[in-house]
C-alpha cells in the first residue's frame, strides 16, 4: 500500500511554494566547477572494488543530428566502461531523451551490453522514455526485445491556438494502443506523465485528460507543473512560450488529479508519482526499500552513472554533471576527455543531508538514533538552525515532531518537500556557524 495523503488547503497555501523550492539534495544549482574527471575515475574505482551494484542513466538530445552524437556517446562509453567492475551489477538502466532508430538502438544497446554487466529480465530495471507521436506496436516489440522492461510516456497537450502538438488527449487512442502492446509483451510497468499549468489549460480540460488516461489503468501515473518539469522535460521549456496558467487554477488542477487518482485506486509515492498498489515501487516502500537517485523513485539502492549530454552521476559521495551543450560535449570526446562540466563532493555533513532528505521522500519519516549510530552527530543540534521552522510545521499539522522522530502524516505528504527544504536551510546555518568559529 501507497503512502495516505490528503489535500489540505491551509497547507497548500502556507507552504505550497516551498514544497515545489524543495525535494532531493544536492540540486544541480548547488554543484561547483573544479571536479575533474580524475575525481569521477577514483570514485569508480572504489565502486568497482566495493562491488557496490550500479545504475546507468544515457541521455540523448531531442534534437540534432542523433547518429554524430550516438558515435561521441560511445567513446564516453568505452572511456568509463573500462573502469566499472566485470562482475559489477548494472541492476538499473534508463534511456532519457529522443528515440534513435531501430538500427542505432540496436548497436546502442550492444555497445552498453559490452561493457556492462547487465542484469537478467528477473532482477533488472531498463527503462525507457517514449513520445507518442513516434511510438507504435512495432516500437514497443523492437524494446521489449532489447531487454526493456519499464516504459515512461509522455502525453502532450494540444493549444488551440497553433495545434502545437499533433497527438490529442482527448482522443487516447495510441496510448491505449502503446499500452496495450506493453501488456501484451509483458512490460512490468507503464508510467504516465501529465504535466498542468500551460496557459490554454483550464481546469476542466486537464480534468478531463486525467481521466481519459486514469481509464487506460496504466501502472503508475505522475503529474508535474510545467513550471517546475521533471528533468527530462526542462529541455521543452522553450516551447512554453505562451506561459502558464494562473497559480490558483494550477493548484486546482492538482487537486483534482489528486483526488482523482486516489478514487481511482492509485496510491502516492511522492514527488507527484502515484502507483497502483501492486506496482513494484508500491511494493518498495511498503517494505521500507524504496530509493531516491538521479532518475527519481527506485527499487535498487545503486551508484549512479550517468552517460550523455548534461548527464548525471552519484558515485559514492561524488555527484558531477557532464556539460550540457552538444557541440561542447562532442568536442571534449573527439580529442579524448570526459565531458565533465561541474560537481560537489559531499562531505559527512552533507552525506547527511542527502540520507535525509532520501529518508523524508521514501518513507515520509526520520528516525533520529539510526541517523544517529549511522553518521555519529545529534540531529537536534546539527539541525539547531531548522528547529523553529520546524516546530511551526508540527503547530500547523505539517508535520509530528517527537524528541526521537520527526513524521510528516498524509495532510503533509504533498509537500514534504517544505521539509526538506527547511532541514537544507538549517543545515546551511550550521555549516556557516562552523565556518565563522574557524575564522575566528
Amino acid at each position: 500500500m501507497c503512502a495516505a495523503i490528503e489535500w489540505n488547503s491551509q497547507l497548500i497555501k502556507r507552504y505550497g511554494h516551498a514544497a515545489l523550492a524543495g525535494g532531493s539534495y544536492p540540486e544541480n544549482t548547488q554543484f561547483q566547477r573544479g571536479i575533474s574527471a580524475l575525481d569521477l575515475l577514483r570514485a569508480l574505482r572504489s565502486s568497482r572494488l566495493a562491488q557496490r551494484p550500479l545504475s546507468i542513466a544515457v541521455q540523448l538530445p531531442v534534437a540534432g543530428d542523433l547518429g554524430v552524437y550516438l558515435e561521441h556517446l560511445a567513446r564516453e562509453i568505452d572511456m568509463l566502461g573500462c573502469h566499472l567492475g566485470a562482475t559489477q551489477r548494472v541492476e538499473q538502466l534508463h534511456l532519457a531523451g529522443g528515440l534513435p532508430t531501430a538500427v542505432e538502438l540496436n548497436r546502442l544497446m550492444e555497445h552498453l551490453q559490452r561493457r556492462c554487466n547487465f542484469q537478467p529480465y528477473a532482477g533488472g530495471d531498463n527503462s525507457i522514455d517514449i513520445d507518442l507521436p513516434n511510438s507504435s506496436w512495432a516500437t514497443m516489440g523492437l524494446l521489449r526485445q532489447l531487454g526493456f522492461n519499464h516504459v515512461n510516456i509522455g502525453v502532450p497537450d494540444i493549444n488551440p491556438a497553433n495545434g502545437e502538438t499533433q497527438v490529442d488527449f482527448q482522443s487516447p487512442r495510441q496510448t491505449r494502443s502503446l499500452i496495450d502492446a506493453a501488456r501484451a509483451l509483458d512490460f512490468r510497468s507503464v508510467n504516465i506523465d501529465l504535466g498542468y499549468g500551460r496557459a490554454w489549460q483550464t481546469t476542466s480540460s486537464f480534468a478531463r485528460k486525467v481521466a481519459a488516461i486514469i481509464e487506460l489503468q496504466p501502472s503508475r501515473v505522475r503529474i508535474f507543473d510545467y513550471a517546475h518539469p521533471p528533468r527530462r522535460y526542462r529541455a521543452l521549456q522553450r516551447l512554453v512560450a505562451s506561459g502558464f496558467a494562473a497559480q490558483a487554477d494550477k493548484w486546482i488542477m492538482r487537486r483534482h488529479a489528486v483526488e482523482q487518482l486516489l478514487a481511482a485506486g492509485y496510491g502516492y509515492i511522492g514527488l507527484g508519482q502515484f502507483a497502483l498498489a501492486d506496482d513494484e515501487l508500491a511494493v518498495a516502500q511498503e517494505n521500507g526499500q524504496l530509493h531516491y537517485n538521479c532518475q527519481g523513485f527506485s527499487r535498487h539502492a545503486c551508484d549512479h552513472l550517468g552517460l550523455g549530454l548534461a548527464a548525471n552521476s552519484q558515485i559514492g559521495e561524488l555527484h558531477v554533471q557532464n556539460i550540457g551543450d552538444v557541440q561542447h560535449y562532442q568536442q571534449q570526446l573527439a580529442i579524448g576527455q570526459l565531458a565533465l562540466f561541474r560537481g560537489l563532493r559531499c562531505n559527512p555533513d552533507e552525506q547527511l543531508l542527502r540520507a535525509v532528505s532520501e529518508r523524508l521522500l521514501c518513507e515520509f519519516q526520520l528516525d533520529f538514533a539510526a541517523l544517529q549510530v549511522r553518521f555519529g552527530v545529534d540531529l537536534r543540534a546539527h539541525f539547531a538552525g531548522a528547529w523553529p521552522r520546524l516546530e511551526q510545521m508540527d503547530r500547523d499539522g505539517l508535520i509530528v515532531l517527537t524528541p526521537h522522530t520527526l513524521q510528516v502524516p498524509a495532510a503533509g505528504r504533498l509537500l514534504v518537500g517544505a521539509v526538506c527544504k527547511a532541514l537544507e536551510h538549517g543545515h546551511a546555518a550550521h555549516r556557516d556557524h562552523g565556518l565563522q568559529r574557524s575564522l575566528r
